[in-house]
C-alpha cells in the first residue's frame, strides 16, 4: 500500500491530464499505453527483485543494494541517484502540496469568488509566490507559507512514526478516502451535461472525445498571414464538425478543415518522451522508491504480483478518474480552447478553479478535488522521504530518530530555497528537469540494464518469481532485456537533444540551446544575448552540494564496504 501511495499523485490528477490536454488527448493515451507496457511495468518489476534480493542481505538503501548486487566500490555511488531523486523532489513537491490545501480551504470556506482567467491566475501566482522572489514567505493565507508549514510538519510528524505506524497507515486511510472524494467528483463533472445552452458544443461528451479520441480535427488558415497563427481552433464532436464545415464552405477557401491521423501525431518525438516521463513520474519507478520498499519484504512475499497490484491502483487512479474529471470538466464550461496546449499548472491551478467557480455547489466540489489533490500529494511526498532515511541509517549506522531529524533539517533547508526562489517558479521548474526528468531516466536505464544484462534474464525472473503466485510473461524477457533499453536509451539521447542543446526536431537543425542550460550558463536566445539566472544556478549547485554530502557519507560506510564484498549486512 505504500508503493501505491508513492505512485498515486499528483501525476495522476494533475500532470497526466496536463500532458494529454497539451500534446492532443488521444494520441498521448496511446503512446501512453505503449510506454506503459515497455517501461512501466518491466522497470517496476526489475525494482521489486532487485529491492527483495538487497534486502535478503540486509540492505535497504538504494546505494546498498546497488553495492550488493553488483559488488563494486562505485556501485554504492550509482545507487546515489536513488537517494537524490526523491530528496530533491520532496523539496519542492510539498511546495506544491501545500497549495492544494491551501486552494481547497478556501474553497470551502467560501474564500475564491473567480469570474475571469485573469482573476484565477492572480489567484495563483499569489499562492506560489510568482512575481517576486520571497513572496511567498509573507505569512498570508493568500500565500503558500501557511499551507507548508502545516503539511510540512504533517509529512515528518507521519514518517516519524516509521514505515507501518506511519506511511503504511497514512495510506490505509487516504487512499480509500481520496478515491471516494474523486468518486464524487467524477460523478459530479460526467452529469455536467451542456451547463451553458447557447454553447452546445461544450459539454462533457465533447470533453471526454477530446481526452481519447486519437485523430485531431481543426480548422487552419489557408494563407495565414505574418504572424497569425495557422489554426483557428480544433473540434471534437459531430455537431461542432458539421457546424465548422458550414463555416469552412463560407470562407471562399480562406479557411479549411484539416484531419490529422493518430500516426503523424505519433512521428513527433516529443510526444514520446512526454509519455515516457509521464510514466516515470507516475509509477514511481526510478525514483529509488520501489527498491527501498520491497527490501522490507521476505522471499515468500509475492513481486511480481505487489508490482502489478501497484501498477494497477496508479492506473486506475490516473487514467479512470483523473482522465475523466479534469479535461471534460474545463471544456465543459469553458471550451474547447481553454484545454488545448494547456500544462500542468495552468490546467489545475487556473483553468479548474474558475470550472468550480461556476459550477453549482462549486465551493463543495472545488474543496472536495483539491483535497483529494491533497491526500493523493501527502500520501507520494511521505514515501519520498523514506529513501533518504533508509541511506541515513545504513551510512551512518544511526536509528531512526537521527535520520529523520538530520534528513528533517536537510529538507528544510531545500524547501525554503524552493520557496524563497519562487519568481516565474525558477527553482521549481530547474529542479524538476535535472531531478524529476534528467536523473529519473538515467536511474531508470541504468537499473533495467543491471536486470537484464548484470544478472540476466533467467536469473532475474528466478529472484522475481520467488513466492509469486503468477509469473512474469516470458515475453517480457526480450521486452527487459532488449526493447526496454533500447527505447529509454532512444528517448533518453532526444531529451538531451532538445532539452539541453535546443535540437529543433521539426526542422532537424540545431538552434540556440534550451533555455535549461541558458540559465546556467546563459548564450544566444532568439537572437538576443541571455544572461544566466541565479536562481537556476543555485538549483543545480544545490543538487551538487547534497549529492557530495550523501557521497562523503556513503565513502565512510562501512555497511557498503560489505556490500562490496558480497557480504551480508549484519554477519
Amino acid at each position: 500500500m505504500a508503493v501505491a501511495g508513492s505512485a498515486v499523485g499528483l501525476g495522476n490528477f494533475l500532470r497526466f491530464p496536463g500532458l494529454a490536454a497539451q500534446y492532443g488527448g488521444g494520441a498521448f493515451m496511446i503512446a501512453y499505453a505503449i510506454s506503459f507496457l515497455i517501461i512501466g511495468l518491466p522497470i517496476g518489476w526489475a525494482e521489486w527483485a532487485m529491492g527483495r534480493y538487497a534486502g535478503g542481505k540486509g540492505f535497504n538503501s538504494a546505494p546498498g543494494a546497488f553495492a550488493a548486487i553488483l559488488n563494486k566500490r562505485w556501485a554504492k555511488y550509482i545507487g546515489l541517484i536513488g537517494v537524490i531523486v526523491p530528496v530533491m523532489i520532496y523539496m519542492y513537491y510539498v511546495f506544491i502540496e501545500s497549495w492544494c490545501l491551501g486552494y481547497a480551504v478556501k474553497f470551502w470556506t467560501g474564500n475564491v469568488d473567480l469570474k475571469t482567467t485573469e482573476q484565477a491566475v492572480a489567484m495563483f501566482k499569489s499562492m506560489s509566490g510568482q512575481l517576486v522572489d520571497g513572496s511567498a514567505l509573507s505569512f498570508s493565507w493568500d500565500t503558500a507559507l501557511p499551507w507548508l508549514l502545516v503539511v510540512f510538519v504533517f509529512n515528518f510528524w507521519l514518517i516519524f512514526r516509521g514505515i507501518s505506524g506511519g506511511i503504511e497507515k497514512m495510506c490505509n486511510y487516504g487512499m480509500p478516502v481520496l478515491i471516494v472524494l474523486a468518486l464524487l467528483v467524477l460523478a459530479r463533472v460526467m452529469t455536467l451535461g451542456a451547463p451553458d445552452p447557447a454553447k452546445p458544443h461544450d459539454n462533457v461528451v465533447n470533453g471526454l472525445g477530446y481526452m481519447w479520441n486519437p485523430s485531431k480535427v481543426q480548422i487552419e488558415r489557408t494563407q495565414p498571414a505574418l504572424g497569425e497563427a495557422k489554426v483557428v481552433e480544433e473540434l471534437v464532436g459531430a455537431a461542432a464538425i458539421k457546424t465548422a464545415e458550414q463555416k469552412v464552405a463560407a470562407s471562399g477557401g480562406a479557411l479549411k478543415m484539416v484531419t490529422i491521423t493518430p500516426w503523424q501525431q505519433l512521428q513527433n518525438p516529443l510526444l514520446w518522451m512526454a509519455a515516457a516521463a509521464q510514466i516515470f513520474f507516475s509509477l514511481s519507478v526510478g525514483f529509488g522508491v520501489i527498491i527501498v520498499y520491497a527490501s522490507y519484504l521476505r522471499k515468500e512475499d509475492d513481486v511480481v504480483l505487489s508490482g502489478l497490484t501497484a501498477s494497477s491502483a496508479n492506473e486506475f487512479c490516473e487514467v479512470a478518474l483523473g482522465g475523466l474529471i479534469t479535461v471534460p470538466a474545463a471544456v465543459a464550461f469553458l471550451g474547447l480552447a481553454s484545454v488545448a496546449g494547456q500544462g500542468t499548472f495552468g490546467l489545475g491551478f487556473t483553468v479548474l478553479p474558475l470550472v468550480f467557480a461556476k459550477m453549482p455547489l462549486g465551493a463543495f466540489f472545488g474543496g472536495a478535488f483539491f483535497f483529494m489533490l491533497f491526500l493523493a500529494a501527502v500520501t507520494s511526498s511521505i514515501s519520498m522521504l523514506q529513501p533518504g532515511i533508509a541511506f541515513l541509517e545504513e551510512a551512518m549506522n544511526v536509528g531512526r530518530k537521527v535520520s529523520v531529524t538530520i534528513l528533517g533539517l536537510l529538507t528544510t533547508l531545500g524547501v525554503g530555497f524552493v520557496v524563497f526562489f519562487t519568481k516565474e517558479l525558477k527553482a521549481l521548474d530547474t529542479l524538476d528537469f535535472w531531478v524529476g526528468t534528467f536523473l529519473i531516466f538515467i536511474l531508470a536505464t541504468i537499473q533495467i540494464i543491471i536486470f537484464g544484462w548484470h544478472w540476466g534474464i533467467e536469473r532475474g525472473f528466478k529472484e522475481a518469481h520467488q513466492g509469486a503466485a503468477i509469473r512474469i510473461p516470458r515475453f517480457f524477457g526480450c521486452v527487459m532485456k532488449w526493447i526496454c533499453p533500447v527505447f529509454l536509451l532512444a528517448i533518453f539521447s532526444l531529451t538531451v537533444l532538445t532539452s539541453v542543446f535546443g535540437f529543433d526536431l521539426s526542422t532537424r537543425t540545431f538552434g540556440s540551446a534550451s533555455s535549461y542550460v541558458v540559465d546556467l550558463i546563459g548564450g544566444v536566445k532568439d537572437g538576443k544575448a541571455v544572461e544566466t539566472n541565479l536562481a537556476a544556478q543555485l538549483s543545480v549547485a544545490l543538487v551538487i552540494i547534497v549529492a557530495g554530502f550523501f557521497a562523503l557519507l556513503s565513502s565512510r560506510s562501512r555497511a557498503f564496504q560489505r556490500a562490496e564484498q558480497g557480504l551480508n549486512k549484519h554477519d
